[in-house]
Formats: structure tokens, C-alpha cells, sequence
């Protein structure tokens, strides 16, 4: 039902006020810190499939655009290794990655021997592929094994070591659910089935999203990335990676290097939004997208307005 309020000459007259003054910038407008840094700039925005980067892009997106760039959207590509393809010739000219997944499946190296500075290992090796990763955020999403908390606490299960004892023991009930590309990588369920010398009796392939509600229920245990809200939402536990397997992904966005040579700008528009990205504030994006229902660029554009690194 709609309704209708007559105003008196008073309120009127403040009302008309108001929009003199919001018309003239004294509302809660606020200018872009960036304007016309990129004015002229045409990019092409990727990313990968799941929620996390596809809402990074978003955000990289919104704050080049809001700098002047014309971004054309080309998120949601499926696989690590067709979004990277995609950057190296020419499809997109940025994506967020992460540096576990430059040391190993991008630059061809193993889970033994990382260095101690992996970003600076990574971003100095991939300048001759062309490739750039700017200043990673502080956040790092890695690779987890996790299950139902009360299963874990029935169990004993704290720990991959305490896992491997149990799946050993239990083939009947040592069922793992995961995406395709965490099965056949090697920083994946291959190398960490080697790592903790056990097997999971089944492997449940299924899209990135089905997993966590299907814990519990067709498998024993899951694949999750670790700054994915849907963790708590689902009431799992995440199992400490007591042997080190996992590689450091830390996130960085990444882009082609003309990109960068034509317009370095995009470095210093892009420093202080990373610095702002640590694990909380990463999962509580993600959380906001996957478990209340909200767009990734409405998500995206609502941070960077809140945090004061867009114009609004």
C-alpha cells in the first residue's frame, strides 16, 4: 500500500534545502581518490570460478573503473590453468592467483623444496612468462581437509596425521568429497595422500559449492579453502595440516606486464585495497555472497565505498 504525506511549508522548505545542499556536496558523497588515473584504459577483468576470486576481481574491477578504465567482464573462467592460458594470451589482462599455485602449477615446482619468500620467488620467476604479481594482500587461502565437527570430536579427529590413522583404520567410512582440480594436482589430494601415506576409499568429484553441505552426508570429509565462510556456516572443523603439506596461497593480483608498462598505475591504485584484505575481511566477503545471497559486485562495490577507496 502506498501513502501520501502532505509536508508543511517549514518541513518543505528544510527538504528543499537538503537537496541544495547534497546537490552541492555536502551530503555523504565522496570524491574517488583515484579520479582520472586510468582514464583511457581498456581492460579485460578475469578470474576463476569460485566465489573468492570472482568477488576479488569484482573488486579490482570497480576500483580501475572508478580510476577511469573501461573494464570489460570476462570472471568465472573454470580452472586455474584456462584463466591462466586466458593472461598469457592476451583474453584478460588481470586475475587474482595465489603463490602456491605459481610455485607449482604454474612455474612446474614441487611441494619439497619451497623458499622461505615464496611471493618474491614466484613474482621474480614469472617476469619471464610476461607476467606481474603486484604486492600480495595479507590474506592466504589455502588448501584444507575438513569434516563435521561432531564427527571430528567422535573420532579423535584433530589433525591430517590423526585423519590418515583413522581413514587406515576405517575404509567404510574415509570418503572425501573434492573439485576436479584439487583431485589431479599435485599440491592436492595426490601429493597429500603421499604426504600423511594414506588413501581415501572413495572420492566424491563434485563443483566447489556442492561440497560443503555434502559433508557429513555423502562423504566423510571435504576439500574447503580456508577463508570460505561456508566452513563455519556448515558446522565443520577444519584439520590442522600437522606435516606442513600444503604450499602458502597467498593472494596477489596478477597481470600481464604490458598491462602494467602502459598503465603502472594500476600498482599504486591497487596497494593500499590489498593491504585491507586479510583472512577476516576476505571471509566475511565471501560469506556475505554465499551464504546470505548477495552479488559478488554489489558485495565488491559495497566494501570499497565503506572503506573510503572508491568515490560514492
Amino acid at each position: 500500500m502506498s501513502r501520501k504525506y502532505k509536508l508543511s511549508a517549514a518541513v518543505a522548505l528544510s527538504a528543499t534545502a537538503a537537496l541544495l545542499l547534497g546537490a552541492c556536496g555536502g551530503g555523504d558523497a565522496q570524491d574517488s581518490p583515484n579520479e582520472g588515473l586510468l582514464e583511457g584504459a581498456d581492460l579485460i577483468a578475469g578470474s576463476k570460478e569460485f566465489t573468492e576470486s570472482v568477488v576479488l576481481a569484482q573488486i579490482s574491477s570497480i576500483a580501475l573503473e572508478d580510476a577511469g578504465a573501461s573494464i570489460t567482464d570476462q570472471t568465472g573462467i573454470s580452472g586455474s590453468a584456462t584463466v591462466r592460458e586466458a593472461l598469457e594470451t592476451g583474453e584478460v589482462d588481470f586475475y587474482w592467483d595465489y603463490t602456491g599455485t605459481g610455485w607449482v602449477n604454474i612455474l612446474g615446482n614441487t611441494t619439497d623444496d619451497v623458499p622461505e619468500d615464496l611471493f618474491a620467488e614466484v613474482s621474480e620467476a614469472d617476469e619471464e612468462n610476461g607476467i606481474a604479481w603486484l604486492e600480495p594482500a595479507p590474506f592466504e587461502n589455502t588448501y584444507r581437509i575438513a569434516a563435521k565437527q561432531e564427527f571430528a570430536d567422535e573420532n579423535g579427529i584433530e589433525t591430517m596425521s590423526d585423519a590418515a590413522d583413522f581413514i587406515n583404520d576405517n575404509d567404510d567410512q574415509a570418503r572425501v568429497c573434492a573439485a576436479s582440480e584439487f583431485i589431479n594436482r599435485d599440491d592436492g589430494l595426490p601429493g597429500l595422500e603421499e604426504a600423511y601415506d594414506f588413501e581415501f576409499s572413495q572420492v566424491v568429484e563434485l563443483d566447489l559449492n556442492l561440497i560443503y553441505p555434502q559433508v557429513g552426508d555423502s562423504c566423510e570429509f571435504g576439500e574447503v579453502f580456508s577463508t570460505d565462510a561456508r566452513i563455519a556456516a556448515n558446522d565443520m572443523v577444519v584439520l590442522e595440516d600437522d606435516e606442513d603439506f600444503f604450499v602458502q596461497y597467498q593472494g596477489s593480483m596478477t597481470l600481464r606486464q604490458e598491462s602494467l608498462d602502459e598503465f603502472p598505475e594500476i600498482a599504486e591504485i591497487m596497494a593500499p585495497i590489498s593491504e585491507k584484505l586479510t583472512n577476516e575481511v576476505v571471509m566475511e566477503l565471501n560469506g556475505q555472497v554465499d551464504t546470505l545471497g548477495e552479488m559478488p559486485e554489489d558485495v565488491a562495490r559495497e566494501w570499497l565505498e565503506d572503506e573510503g577507496l572508491i568515490g560514492s
